[in-house]
């Protein structure tokens, strides 16, 4: 099967992990927009270059997974930061269009955004007035939401709604990008009935329960459910693994496979826990997420093709890198680990398919999960593992594994990768660099002054020597021969990394 991939950025999470999981099938090819027409953050991407390489590239092609994000408004950030007009963004989704018509048989599965709205003041990833009013925006609108559709505030959030300040011109700017996205949003359902898409995700990056956001996903769903296209368009919390997710419902649909998946959770309560930046119980999410890539639910283990075991928090979700004595009492008190990790160890003794899902934490994996699986000497059976940055990020992805991937060489390599990512340098690396190692080199998480290799090459090291102190590295020795970052900051790493023989 041959697919076409527009990523959602040029960022590794985005452009580089789905080209992890084809690799790990040998009857998968990915072709992929070089990086150079990808843009640089908030740098647009070539949009005019990126529309000539699908047309240059789709014939042959299978299918094509396509950020619609990316081919409006030159990628994720740069859909926040735009001053297109309407009739500009149309005539670029006309793109789509003639993609399918050229190439009548060729599955379109497409993705796009609904706008996020951080919670805090911070311009890296926004327009640069969200240094100062970020948190403004977002409280304005989510205390006005909550008042019109619950009919109340209480008198604290009267006098603090009273009390907030916007400028108007940040408003005006802010608000109309915001409906325009949305406008856009919407325009793409007709490209569904119009047999342009034959399949749709409109992910919500970053959720919250009221303010633009969940506005902006009820206008979606009216206008959705005016079309009855609810069987062709899934909207749920998510972005950075979409793509990995429509990859796998591409090779699903393409080799007319039915795969079923039989869920269990490392705590009592972990199918109704809200996970910290999304909207929704985590069995609510892992719905969409079974359904969207084309796979449904076994009744028993027995009948699963994936077993998929969900290391979910006690009681409520915390960070991976909060402090050990700060880690609620409730991730041993409501949550037996190792009863979980050993459920895991039998399933696999059965001959059976297990990926696992660490959603434990948010922003990393659970280091001591993947200890006890060290320790039981399974952690390199696992089908597939994921553990970053949010429950559905980590869904996404380790299903996606799980489902395309076949055993083998590059299979092994993912999963170390994801374990020297998510474990040891999101929820341990990362930390440890901001709060020891920067400070002393007189540099902070965006700024690396002249000593970028400096840092890439401490954290490389780091991770190293982490790595090599598994049981897994003994079975399988793993060289990282280079970390980098591609945004220039501690947030996220790519590396490159082999197994050595």
């Amino acid at each position: 099967m041959k697919v076409l991939l527009l990523p959602l950025d040029e960022r590794p999470c985005n452009r580089v992990f789905p080209q992890m999981i084809a690799e790990s099938n040998d009857e998968v090819e990915l072709v992929v927009p070089p990086l150079e027409l990808l843009g640089d953050k908030k740098k647009p991407a070539d949009v005019a270059g990126i529309s000539a390489f699908l047309t240059e590239q789709a014939a042959g092609c299978d299918a094509a997974v396509l950020s619609l994000d990316m081919l409006l408004y030159g990628g994720l950030i740069p859909s926040r930061l735009h001053h297109l007009e309407r009739a500009e963004l149309d005539e670029r989704l006309d793109a789509v269009h003639a993609l399918k018509r050229a190439n009548p048989a060729m599955r379109v599965y497409a993705f796009q955004c609904i706008m996020r709205c951080p919670s805090y003041d911070s311009a890296e990833e926004e327009p640069d007035y969200y240094e100062d009013f970020g948190f403004a925006l977002f409280r304005r609108k989510y205390l006005l939401d909550v008042r019109e559709r619950t009919g109340e505030l209480s008198a604290d959030e009267e006098r603090e709604l009273a009390a907030i300040e916007v400028p108007e011109d940040v408003l005006s700017d802010y608000e109309h990008r915001r409906d325009l996205n949305c406008d856009m949003n919407i325009a793409v359902l007709d490209l569904i009935g119009e047999g342009a898409i034959d399949f749709l995700v409109i992910p919500q990056d970053d959720s919250a329960p009221f303010g633009y956001t969940a506005i902006a996903q009820k206008r979606v769903i009216a206008a959705l459910k005016e079309r009855r296209l609810d069987d062709r368009v899934m909207i749920y919390p998510g972005a950075d693994e979409v793509a990995m997710s429509l990859l796998t419902r591409a090779w699903v649909e393409h080799e007319g496979l039915h795969p079923s998946i039989w869920p269990f959770y490392a705590s009592v309560l972990g199918p109704t826990i809200v996970p910290n930046y999304e909207d929704r119980p985590m069995f609510e999410s892992l719905k969409s997420h079974v359904r969207v890539v084309g796979a449904r639910f076994a009744d028993v283990p027995s009948e699963a093709d994936v077993i998929l075991a969900i290391n979910a928090p006690g009681k409520a979700m915390q960070e991976s890198f909060v402090a050990p004595e700060e880690v609620d009492l409730t991730y041993t008190s409501y949550r037996n680990l190792a009863d979980f990790t050993q459920r895991i160890a039998e399933h696999l003794a059965r001959g059976r398919r297990v990926a696992l899902c660490d959603s434990a934490f948010s922003n990393g994996g659970d280091r001591a999960c993947i200890e006890q699986l060290d320790r039981l000497g399974v952690l390199s059976s696992l089908a597939s593992y994921a553990g970053w940055n949010t429950n559905c990020n980590t869904l996404g992805t380790t299903l996606a594994q799980a489902i395309v991937g076949r055993p083998g060489q590059a299979a092994t390599r993912n999963l170390c990768y994801r374990i020297i990512e998510d474990v040891f340098y999101q929820a341990e690396v990362r930390p440890a660099v901001v709060d020891r190692d920067l400070p002393a080199m007189g540099l902070s998480y965006y700024d690396f002054g002249d000593r970028q290799a400096d840092v890439e090459e401490l954290i490389r090291g780091e991770l190293q020597q982490r790595f090599d102190a598994l049981g897994l590295a003994q079975e399988h020795p793993v060289r990282i021969e280079s970390v980098y970052m591609p945004w220039r900051r501690m947030f996220e790493i790519g590396m490159e990394i082999e197994l050595e023989a």
